[in-house]
């Protein structure tokens, strides 16, 4: 079991060799051995998975952008399948501070706006409030914060 609580502040990078799956409408939108985690005290880890392991033409730049104080400025990526489109699916970092350089070609995906990501076959539940993006799978303990009324922790 990992507590969120002993995760560091600043995040901790790590690459992750766990098979990481995104799907929506039926489609496999992202499938990668190649990922990093991103874990930051109180917060489930965030799933960046190499541009290159997303699926060709679902990624259209979104509108936006979201500064974090340890890695840099976020852009969004709208996520296109068919004639739908989730607007803001997800985001990356395309110049990061120097610590998190690994994360450049990078996206991750908010588990709330698709229909499933997978961690090693275990389907994520989605970090509540949708803020920090986070994948919960059963080895995650918390509390976690982003949920109304944890923001100020």
């Amino acid at each position: 079991m990992e507590s969120v609580w002993d995760y560091p502040r600043p995040p901790r990078l790590e690459h992750t060799g766990a098979r990481i799956t995104v799907v929506h409408a039926q489609q496999v939108i992202a499938d990668s051995e190649r990922c990093w985690r991103v874990l930051e005290t109180s917060h489930p880890p965030v799933y960046y998975v190499p541009r290159e392991d997303v699926a060709d033409g679902v990624l259209e730049p979104g509108a936006g952008r979201s500064l974090c104080e340890f890695k840099g400025v976020a852009s969004y990526w709208d996520l296109v399948v068919g004639s739908a489109r989730v607007r803001q699916a997800g985001w990356s970092y395309e110049h990061p501070v120097p610590a998190y350089g690994e994360l450049v070609g990078a996206v991750a995906f908010y588990p709330s706006r698709v229909d499933e990501c997978r961690v090693a076959g275990e389907l994520v539940r989605a970090q509540e409030g949708d803020f920090y993006g986070g994948w919960i799978t059963a080895d995650i303990t918390g509390p976690f914060k982003g949920a109304p009324g944890t923001m100020g922790w």
